[in-house]
């Protein structure tokens, strides 16, 4: 059986996917791998994700975000309400 944590969990505010991020290691050893499990309604992808890939797949959506400047996500106050 495998030794899990739980990293993060959230909701897409566009779409309300659930998404939660988890840690797997296996009870033989070898390399953590980075569980990604998007849930869409009754519907799961899952990815497992090695170190590098992570930190490859990461570093791109950093990137993505840092491009968005003045976006601003859907769930934040300045959103609702106009004002930090």
């Amino acid at each position: 059986m495998p030794d899990v944590t739980s990293l993060d969990r959230f909701t897409v505010p566009l779409g309300g996917q659930e998404i939660e991020l988890q840690q797997w290691v296996h009870d033989a050893g070898g390399m953590a791998l980075l569980r990604i499990r998007v849930r869409e309604r009754t519907r799961f992808t899952i990815f497992d994700v090695d170190p590098a890939t992570a930190r490859r797949w990461g570093e791109a959506m950093v990137r993505w975000a840092d491009s968005q400047q003045g976006a601003v996500p859907a769930d934040t106050p300045e959103d609702r309400h106009g004002r930090a």
